[in-house]
């Protein structure tokens, strides 16, 4: 992977790509519901120019692409809409400069809709809409919050409470796991509890975009899969690393120290053009090098498989991870290639080892 490309990867978000068909089914209930919303509002206050605000299009991108949002939820929108426009309103009343009176009414609106648990991100620009939207809107005074604020927002909202449903989707999203009782689940019993999970979430700073309901879903999903996997003896197989970071047998020194610097880890695995292990590279190796910059024998050096070393220690991967023990606690070694057939096809870690052994300890103690 070239840096650019690395670069623009950690700029995207860790977001699940819908399959097209659902993708096309998001862009149709916006369009269907701005197009229905817009042409209602238009009849309703045909003789007001500001029939329709354009804070509507982003609303429709949560309601029909991620009704699961809490930010997507009804009382988000009809109260955080309504909550930005009487700010909106007040700060165009009072305050003569723009800049100042949009700004003061943005950040106003965002304290008091996360104080009132209605954080909605359109309504910011329900605000902005309400400081900048012309004399058209400033003509309305707070008549603006119940027309066309109210009426825009309780119109789509209505249209993506029929349309979601009639996909299949919950919306409004329910708020309990556990629809019959207000005790945990069976499965939560035993394992994770939602006070677990209010408590993790008491200590973030940081506002998610997730219900904490939808996170028990998951994770008790994430668990039940992870529980399948789950057996008392490990072998090589279970535990390795398939994507192996490798140099090759002909790269350049100064690349591999590069990729070094990039993955911060003390050695590598070399192959060759057919991928079979060859040796291995440590950072000391090209310390080592460095070193011996200034003698004139080594000046032909400057490949990796001149200076890697070529006796490795493998592993097969139905072998038991029992074996690999001594190397890691003897002979402190950092990781060993898992090798099938001449061709590396994963590695253990030192990590890989102590979670293994860890879940092997807890199976023990569960023992009756």
């Amino acid at each position: 992977m070239s840096n650019s490309q690395f670069w623009l990867d950690t700029l995207k978000p860790n977001f699940k790509t819908l399959p097209l068909k659902e993708r096309l089914l998001c862009g149709c209930g916006a369009l269907l519901g701005l197009a229905i919303s817009s042409i209602i509002s238009w009849y309703t206050l045909g003789g007001i120019n500001a029939w329709y605000i354009a804070p509507m299009g982003a609303s429709s991108v949560l309601l029909f692409a991620v009704p699961a949002s809490p930010l997507a939820q009804p009382w988000n929108m009809v109260v955080g809409n309504t909550i930005a426009g009487l700010i909106g309103v007040s700060c165009a009343l009072w305050i003569p400069d723009l800049t100042s009176a949009f700004s003061l009414a943005v950040g106003l609106s965002i304290f008091l809709m996360m104080t009132t648990d209605s954080l909605h991100p359109p309504s910011g620009a329900v605000a902005i809409t309400a400081v900048l939207g012309g004399e058209g809107v400033h003509h309305l005074g707070y008549q603006f919050l119940f027309y066309p604020v109210l009426l825009n927002s309780v119109l789509l909202l209505g249209f993506a409470i029929f349309f979601n449903r009639l996909l299949g989707r919950h919306y409004p999203y329910p708020r309990q796991v556990n629809e019959r009782s207000k005790d945990p689940t069976p499965t939560q019993k035993v394992t994770i509890q939602p006070q677990d999970i209010q408590q993790a979430l008491e200590h973030q700073t940081e506002l998610l975009d997730i219900s904490q309901y939808d996170l028990e879903k998951i994770i008790l999903e994430a668990q039940e899969r992870a529980n399948e996997r789950i057996v008392l003896h490990y072998h090589c197989r279970d535990i390795m690393s398939r994507d192996v970071i490798v140099l090759h047998e002909n790269d350049d020194i100064h690349k591999a120290l590069d990729k070094f610097k990039q993955v911060n880890l003390m050695s590598l695995p070399v192959v060759n053009a057919s991928e079979h292990l060859v040796g291995t590279l440590a950072l000391y190796d090209v310390v080592e090098w460095f070193k011996r910059g200034a003698d004139y024998r080594a000046s032909w050096e400057y490949l990796v498989k001149q200076i890697m070393n070529r006796k490795v220690v493998t592993v097969h991967p139905e072998q038991p991870i029992q074996d690999l023990a001594p190397y890691f606690v003897e002979k402190s070694f950092n990781y060993i290639p898992v090798v099938e057939a001449e061709q590396l096809i994963g590695i253990i870690s030192r990590a890989d080892m102590i979670a293994a052994m860890q879940q092997e300890i807890l199976h023990l103690r569960q023992k009756p």
